[in-house]
């Protein structure tokens, strides 16, 4: 009996056609970095205080600067350790009935009462218009500010489950409907009228980016199956160029709607993907022989290879497995299956943790630019070490190792001295560390389960999903009490009691696990 993996060996198993389709694909994880971390420059929250319209029209008039406005508007206020001007209180002063010449000394105000804001917020922008100061989203109104990223993350949720249905009409299409979705959810996303319409739009782009995305690493399927984990590993290294793509249009692209529109556009590219062939996988599980033959020697012509197998016993190596109905239970049937699980269920402290990571960037002060810039350059390195580490050293030293350098590096970050070099040094060592433990998880997670039961890769995935919900009010809540508290809670190191996977053939049963 042939399979369709032995038609591969002899079409070639990455040849020519394949490495073009991929490189095609490869595109597709550019615009997914930006809609997923683009709130640290759509949602930048510039200085800001309260603003009060009497003295905004005496600093005009006067010529002072906003330094000197927020001096008079704002009292000083403790904030993490040190005396700052409040964002969120100010002086309760009738600037209308208070005589101060344009040249006068600065009146003593300490002491003075003072009141929460009430007439808005004045901003010191430095040359970016976000989404936070078009719909004042700061002080208390922050928490809202956060469900940007939330509902984002929501969508994944819902798209990642979703795409298991759309999935049903073939792997193509899947793709090309949530490539669809997220073009007109991306453009609707800049021309929002209203924060809740905002809300509601991101959710729709979070739905159609995680599947779209997942749909496209789907397709890579025409490797061969010696190739398939360098694949998956380059297909997520795009994501890391995209991270570093995202703050060159964000320098030069300073509002927040048409940086929407720059991250959106690809994806009005992506339409014309249709010329791309079906998973022949998917076709063989539906007994669609002859399609798959035909693309399968279209794979073969474009690597000039012949092919000479029997291709009318072609068979679907994975039918027998996947035949077997699995449910919620299997996945804690065994002691083995149940130890699995609970610590993968732990692991969505990676989404947190990777999420969160990324995001404190546009909180932690100095370049925001150079700053993310650099830190995408960690992503590299981080996948080379997965691509040289797993074959020779196994899966679990380096997941759990990646886990434990992670949270070290995030606890010494937090409480070392405030030297700049030192802090950017051991947060990069962070960054690389939980980079690939992010990347690990996946395909650690789809071969620790037998392969009918797909189930533990989708909640896996879920679950990262809810972590990722879960980081941004994390990070932005939690630093307004004090900057460094979110790297304490950033941590892990269970996944040293997973088995090790490397050399092991993939369990086909409950039995096998």
């Amino acid at each position: 009996m042939t399979t369709f993996d032995d038609l591969l060996e002899e079409a070639g198993a990455f040849g020519r056609c394949q490495k073009r389709i991929f490189a095609l694909l490869c595109l597709v994880s550019l615009p997914f970095a930006g809609v997923y971390v683009g709130i640290v420059f759509q949602g930048f929250t510039p200085d800001h205080w309260c603003r009060d319209p009497a003295l905004a029209e005496r600093r005009l008039a006067c010529g002072w600067s906003l330094a000197d406005s927020r001096r008079l508007a704002a009292p000083l206020v403790n904030v993490s350790g040190e005396l700052q001007r409040s964002s969120c209180e100010r002086y309760e002063v009738d600037w209308n009935v208070t005589a101060l010449p344009c040249e006068a000394e600065e009146p003593h105000l300490s002491g003075r009462r003072t009141t929460a804001c009430k007439e808005g917020w004045e901003y010191d922008y430095e040359g970016r218009q976000s989404f936070v100061t078009e719909f004042d989203l700061v002080c208390w109104h922050g928490w809202m500010a956060d469900m940007f990223q939330a509902t984002l993350n929501v969508g994944f949720l819902v798209g990642s489950i979703a795409i298991g249905y759309l999935a049903d009409f073939g792997r193509k299409m899947s793709f090309l409907m949530s490539t669809l979705m997220n073009a007109v959810a991306g453009i609707l996303v800049a021309v929002s009228p209203n924060y809740t319409s905002l809300l509601v739009f991101r959710s729709l782009s979070g739905f159609g980016v995680k599947g779209g995305w997942m749909a496209g690493y789907v397709l890579t399927e025409i490797v061969g199956v010696e190739f398939r984990r360098t694949v998956g590993v380059l297909y997520q290294m795009f994501f890391s160029v995209g991270l570093l793509i995202l703050p060159l249009l964000a320098f030069f692209i300073t509002d927040w709607r048409w940086l929407q529109l720059a991250i959106t556009a690809p994806y009005v590219l992506f339409l014309s993907y249709y010329f791309i062939p079906e998973s022949p996988r998917w076709l063989l599980s539906q007994n669609k022989k002859s399609q798959v033959v035909k693309i399968t020697e279209s794979i073969a012509k474009e690597n000039r290879r012949v092919l000479s197998k029997n291709i009318q016993t072609l068979t679907d190596d994975e039918a027998s497995s996947s035949s077997s109905s699995a449910s919620l239970l299997d996945l804690f049937r065994t002691p083995n299956m149940r130890k699995h699980t609970f610590i993968l269920m732990f692991n969505f402290t990676s989404a947190v943790v990777y999420q969160g990571l990324i995001m404190r960037v546009g909180i932690a002060g100095g370049n925001v630019y150079m700053d993310f810039f650099i830190s995408g350059l960690v992503e590299f390195p981080a996948a080379l070490l997965i691509i040289f580490t797993i074959e020779r050293i196994g899966r679990r030293l380096p997941f759990a190792s990646s886990n434990i350098v992670a949270g070290v590096s995030c606890l010494v970050t937090a409480f070392i001295p405030d030297v700049f070099w030192l802090k950017t040094t051991v947060a990069c060592i962070g960054r690389l560390g939980i980079t690939m433990a992010f990347e690990m998880v996946v395909f650690v997670n789809t071969e620790l389960y037998p392969t009918f039961v797909n189930l533990g890769v989708s909640v896996c995935s879920t679950l990262c999903d809810v972590g990722g919900i879960a980081s941004s009010f994390i990070l932005y809540r939690l630093a307004v009490i004090w900057l460094e508290l979110p790297l304490i809670i950033f941590a892990g190191g269970l996944v040293l009691l997973l088995p090790e996977t490397k050399g092991v053939p993939l369990p086909e049963t409950i039995d096998d696990v």
